[in-house]
């Protein structure tokens, strides 16, 4: 489980190394090197949430996180990106569904990477 992963200090070390080895050595299937961009204004954040999220869960990952530290971090951020600029119901169900998408899609070139550049460990 995610708990046993965070007790332990060699296994955050070995995720948080390789994360970052995936990102900086290009291996995501996404566009540009998005983990490097500098955002100008609001409206270019607020397409690139879900990179912000995972730049923000990686930062927060170290030996013995509490785990809810991370769901915090995750609601943070759904909260001044997703419900806070929806002005209405259907500008919340679209603004959810496209962070949504675009995080899972995300999450998914993550673990494909992962598991073909460092399947001993991610595994």
């Amino acid at each position: 489980t995610m708990r046993t992963v965070l007790n332990s200090n060699s296994k955050v070390t070995v995720l948080r190394s390789d994360l970052h080895a995936v990102i900086d050595q290009g291996f995501l299937d996404v566009p540009g090197n998005l983990f490097q961009k500098k955002f100008r204004n609001r409206e270019e954040l607020q397409n690139d949430i879900e990179l912000k999220c995972l730049n923000d869960l990686m930062s927060l990952l170290a030996p013995s996180t509490d785990i809810r530290v991370l769901l915090s971090c995750v609601s943070s951020n759904l909260q001044a990106f997703v419900i806070q600029p929806s002005r209405s119901k259907e500008e919340f169900r679209k603004l959810a569904s496209d962070f949504q998408l675009r995080w899972n899609f995300l999450l998914s070139a993550v673990s494909k990477a992962m598991t073909l550049n460092y399947a001993d460990s991610f595994g």
